[in-house]
């Protein structure tokens, strides 16, 4: 018998892809992780040569305004000048002065925001480049990934779902299940039921995507909150970290796997898809 073999790919977007750099191009990723680029084309690869075996495909597509709180755009320092990426904020930096919205008006909001991220104890909030802007070339999915999965929707007569997050300015959204701290007045930023229910439905979850260090980790970590951790499988050559972050993502793969989930390669997943594909 078929099994339902679902594929998630998080975040397959060009502001996080190491893409060859193109003479005179005017787009340049905004946040490149290494070995993306790679990662995506194996990706693709995978859909192309064993999609027959996937009942479904899901994408996540991360979303931001150009204001957003973990942009340099939403703070200043107290010198009055842009933090630089991958600054890190906390409450009591605020608190002391060290960091200010721009919009004085904005400050108790903030600091209400930064006290639950802190008291969650995930993440502290981080200052990234700018990426992912709705409508920007960076927020585009990967070429190869997007021409892939657009054969396997003709050849099945099927949609792959895709899964915005990030679009509220004022909290972190790593994960594509909810946001860091949920805003009660938003929906899009609570518990993602649907997509829960979708995955849950499945004998097995492949996880790919970017970056494993962050969007990766966080939606798989939530994901396994409620569905069976044991049908989850990281493709491991089919994900990278962010620079300077190779330990966090170490060590969400060994926690995924003391959890239940299995870690694979791609060249190890292929066969199990193209079985599948035999199966009536």
């Amino acid at each position: 018998m078929k099994r339902h073999y679902h594929l998630l790919i998080i975040d397959p977007q060009n502001d996080f892809c190491d893409l060859p750099v193109e003479a005179n191009s005017p787009a340049v990723p905004a946040l490149p992780v290494p070995g993306a680029h790679q990662d995506m084309l194996r990706v693709a690869s995978l859909i192309d040569q064993g999609g027959a075996g996937l009942s479904a495909i899901t994408v996540t597509l991360d979303s931001h305004h150009r204001y957003d709180v973990a942009h340099p755009t939403f703070w200043r320092t107290a010198e009055g000048t842009a933090p630089g990426p991958f600054t890190q904020i906390s409450a009591a930096d605020v608190r002391a002065g060290r960091f200010a919205p721009r919009d004085e008006a904005a400050l108790p909001r903030a600091l209400a925001y930064l006290d639950a991220l802190e008291s969650a104890g995930r993440y502290q909030l981080m200052v990234w480049p700018v990426h992912c802007e709705i409508g920007s070339w960076g927020h585009n999915v990967h070429d190869a990934v997007r021409a892939a999965y657009n054969a396997w929707e003709e050849a099945r007569h099927a949609v792959v779902a895709k899964v915005g997050k990030g679009s509220n300015p004022w909290t972190e959204h790593y994960s594509a299940v909810m946001a860091e701290v949920p805003d009660p007045t938003d929906p899009a930023s609570q518990l993602n039921r649907e997509l829960i229910a979708s995955l849950s439905q499945a004998d097995t979850v492949y996880i790919t995507g970017e970056a494993g260090s962050h969007c990766v980790k966080a939606t798989t970590e939530h994901i396994a909150d409620h569905v069976d951790p044991r049908k989850l499988v990281l493709v491991t050559d089919c994900m990278s970290p962010v620079s300077g972050f190779e330990n966090q993502y170490l060590e969400f793969a060994q926690a995924m796997q003391r959890r239940g989930a299995r870690l694979a390669t791609s060249a190890e997943v292929l066969p199990e898809l193209l079985a599948n594909a035999e199966n009536k």
